[in-house]
C-alpha cells in the first residue's frame, strides 16, 4: 500500500478492516497519508474487504484504484529510442498476478514496456497491481487488437523478436539476446501460439535438469529479462573500455 501511495496512483477510495482500524501504526500512518491526498476511507467488516480483495489477501486495507491507463505501441516503441531496448510481449497470459510479476522484473532492468492482448487476456486489474510491487506506475503497458501485427510493427522498429518455448531447439546460453529485443512469452497452458511463433525470429528455451518440465511463466521472464540485461550491461561496459 505504501507503494501505491509512493508511485501517485490514481486512488479513489479506501477500505479498511473493522478489526484492524486504530491498532495498528503503520496502518494508521497510511490512513493519515490517504486522508492528506484527500481520498475517502471507509471502514468495512473483514468478511466485506475480504469479498473485494483479490484471493482475499489484503492485511487489512484496501484500495480502489481508477483504471489503468494504457499506452500506445507508438509511445513504446517511442520510448524504445534508437538503441539496445527490451520490450516484453505476453501471449495472451491469464493470470493478473503473473503479469505483475512479469511487470516487475521487465521494469527492474529498464524494458521500454509491456504488450498485451485485448481480449482473453490479463489486465491490469488488481492482481497485477499487487504482485507488480509498484512497477505498473513507470512501465508503459499497450493493449493490442492483434499480436501478430504488433510484432511486425516492432520488427520495423528494428526489434528482434525472441519467442520462450520449453520446445525450442537453442537454449538461453547459447543464443544472442543482445540488441533491441521483443521478448514473448507464452499463456501459462498453452505457450507462445503457433501464429506467434511464425513471426518469431528466434525461439529460446531454457535448459531444465530436473523433474520439472518448466519455471512458471513469470519466473521465466525474470531470467529472460535478465539475460537480456546481462548482455546491454556487457556491451556498455566494452563500449567504455573502447573510449578509455
Amino acid at each position: 500500500m505504501a507503494e501505491a501511495l509512493e508511485a501517485d496512483l490514481p486512488i479513489r477510495q479506501a477500505f479498511i478492516a473493522e478489526a484492524q482500524h486504530g491498532r495498528d501504526a503503520t496502518l494508521a500512518r497510511l490512513i493519515a497519508d490517504l486522508e492528506e491526498r484527500d481520498v475517502e476511507v471507509r471502514t468495512v467488516s473483514k468478511a466485506t474487504l475480504d469479498g473485494l480483495s483479490y484471493g482475499g489477501n489484503h492485511q487489512g486495507i484496501l484500495l480502489e484504484i481508477a483504471p489503468f491507463s494504457y499506452a500506445e505501441l507508438a509511445d513504446i516503441i517511442e520510448a524504445a529510442g534508437e538503441d539496445d531496448a527490451l520490450v516484453v510481449v505476453l501471449d495472451h497470459v491469464q493470470d493478473e498476478g503473473n503479469l505483475g510479476a512479469i511487470a516487475r522484473s521487465a521494469e527492474c532492468v529498464g524494458a521500454s514496456g509491456l504488450v498485451v492482448a485485448n481480449r482473453r487476456a490479463a489486465g491490469a486489474g488488481p492482481g497485477a497491481y499487487k504482485s507488480s510491487a509498484g512497477a505498473l506506475a513507470h512501465l508503459p503497458i499497450a493493449q493490442v487488437p492483434n499480436l501478430a501485427s504488433a510484432l511486425d510493427e516492432l520488427k520495423r522498429a528494428g526489434f528482434w523478436v525472441v519467442c520462450a518455448t520449453e520446445h525450442a531447439e537453442a537454449s538461453i546460453w547459447e543464443s544472442d539476446l543482445s540488441g533491441r529485443i521483443c521478448l514473448v512469452m507464452g499463456n501459462e497452458d498453452k505457450g507462445v501460439s503457433r501464429l506467434v511463433q511464425e513471426h518469431a525470429d528466434l525461439l529460446v528455451a531454457l535448459p531444465v535438469v530436473g523433474r520439472i518440465e518448466s519455471l512458471n511463466v513469470a519466473q521465466a521472464a525474470t531470467v529472460f529479462c535478465y539475460e537480456w540485461l546481462r548482455h546491454a550491461l556487457g556491451e556498455l561496459d566494452e563500449l567504455g573500455a573502447s573510449e578509455a
